[in-house]
């Protein structure tokens, strides 16, 4: 669908994302999200901001990638955990929204990879994550973002990414 923009006098058209066609194109199958860990929801609105809690590498059969980049894992490995945890996010986001494209802006991704203590390769890990959001939203995927060591995460989880949402 095409939607246009008035822009000094002018008539532009920009395309509209479908996100649900874009994760067909990418090959990802979203899952129902898993309870929370603890007594927390995954996800709080206030607004038209949601925040969602802290995710891992979760796959649809509810296992997490775990160990520590730099150690047990590579930075490609540890990338693609971010990007698992991206899946994960997304799940949950679909499960709140019911459609991801009522999504209008990824605002802000706190990553905290668990790896060791001369690993300073964080923010390449998280562009696993950050590559995987811009693939399916575009424009409105790009965020500010934090990208740190963790000496452990929990249940040794490779990867933790919380975000904040811009919704419509």
């Amino acid at each position: 669908m095409l939607l246009p923009f008035l822009f000094f006098g002018l008539v532009a058209t920009a395309q509209k994302t479908d996100v649900d066609k874009k994760l067909r194109e990418l090959g990802i199958d979203l899952f129902p999200p898993g309870a929370p860990m603890g007594n927390y929801v995954k996800a709080v609105r206030t607004g038209n901001l949601l925040y969602l809690a802290g995710h891992g590498p979760t796959r649809a059969d509810g296992s997490n990638i775990t160990g520590k980049v730099g150690k047990d894992l590579t930075l490609e490995q540890g990338a693609q955990a971010a990007r698992q945890t991206g899946v994960a996010i997304l799940s949950t986001l679909k499960a709140e929204l019911g459609d991801l494209n009522r999504v209008k802006r990824i605002v802000k991704v706190l990553g905290m990879v668990n790896c060791t203590e001369n690993f300073t390769d964080q923010p390449k890990v998280m562009n696993g994550f950050s590559d995987l959001m811009v693939a399916v939203f575009g424009d409105k995927g790009k965020h500010a973002r934090s990208a740190v060591g963790m000496f452990a995460l929990p249940s040794n989880i490779a990867v933790e990414i919380e975000i904040i949402v811009e919704v419509e």
